[in-house]
């Protein structure tokens, strides 16, 4: 439940940020609103054909064996989280800008008011599309119910929205930056943890050794299936009893992505 918040809090935040902007720089616009809902009802619309055609992949790709189609989906899940928070750490301020020169150009009169419908869907199916990918991840980690991920969707889509009505309305003091910074090291943890996930996946394919199984044992302080245990697997991907390979793939995950943001984070 909170890796799926977490995921949908930061896409839909991204998405209300770029949308908050145009409609501030458009706001004396003859009907942009129309236009604005517009983008907004396509993008919706786009990711959900993407997540259509997912499901279709994803019930062609069972015969490749459910373990390899798992530790495939979760791979895919991790390089996408990862270039994710690196490319935002390096273009998040640019993306903003430019979103705020396009409001701007309409509200000039120098672009067509067709083009907020362009950005904003463009904007929301590209949010859409990623979050649709990483949910798979999530599900193919098999430890989340349908309902628990409902209830996580809901909290992060509410979020979102609400701190990007606040960004809008102005009422926010606090700086945006910490949002994203707080949200990219969750990511990270998630990131990893699905990397954990997917070696645990090739374990049993027999396609990795184990190194060490268990290579510790702290189920008796933190069990796994507990409260706190499942917290902290959907924060951080903790598990009670990780075998060597697991946590080989969880700590070159966070290591190389916690090395790719601060290399791309620009220069003050």
């Amino acid at each position: 439940m909170l890796g799926t918040a977490i995921i949908l809090f930061r896409e839909v935040l991204e998405a209300a940020l770029i949308i908050g902007i145009i409609a501030a720089a458009t706001r004396n616009v003859h009907k942009r609103g129309y236009w604005i809902s517009g983008g907004i009802a396509l993008g919706v619309t786009g990711a959900c054909i993407v997540a259509a055609f997912a499901s279709g992949i994803s019930e062609l790709a069972q015969g490749m064996g459910q373990e390899v189609f798992n530790a495939s989906i979760l791979g895919l899940a991790v390089v996408m989280l990862g270039w994710h928070n690196i490319w935002m750490t390096r273009h998040g301020r640019e993306l903003a800008v430019q979103a705020g020169a396009v409001g701007k150009s309409v509200g000039a009169g120098a672009e067509p008011v067709t083009v907020l419908l362009t950005v904003v869907g463009l904007a929301v199916l590209r949010e859409g599309a990623e979050a649709v990918l990483f949910l798979y991840g999530i599900v193919a980690q098999g430890n989340t119910s349908a309902s628990a991920m409902l209830a996580g969707a809901a909290l992060g889509i509410a979020a979102g929205v609400a701190v990007g009505m606040a960004l809008y309305f102005g009422l926010l003091r606090i700086p945006l930056r910490f949002f994203f910074q707080a949200t990219s090291l969750l990511i990270l943890f998630v990131a990893a943890g699905m990397a954990g996930q997917a070696a645990r996946f090739l374990i049993q394919a027999d396609l990795l050794p184990s190194l060490a199984d268990p290579l510790w044992d702290v189920s008796a302080v933190v069990p796994g299936d507990s409260i706190a245990g499942r917290v902290l697997h959907a924060l951080v991907g903790y598990e009670p009893q990780p075998t060597g390979m697991h946590m080989l793939f969880y700590a070159i995950t966070f290591v190389v992505i916690l090395i790719g943001m601060r290399l791309g984070a620009p220069k003050r």
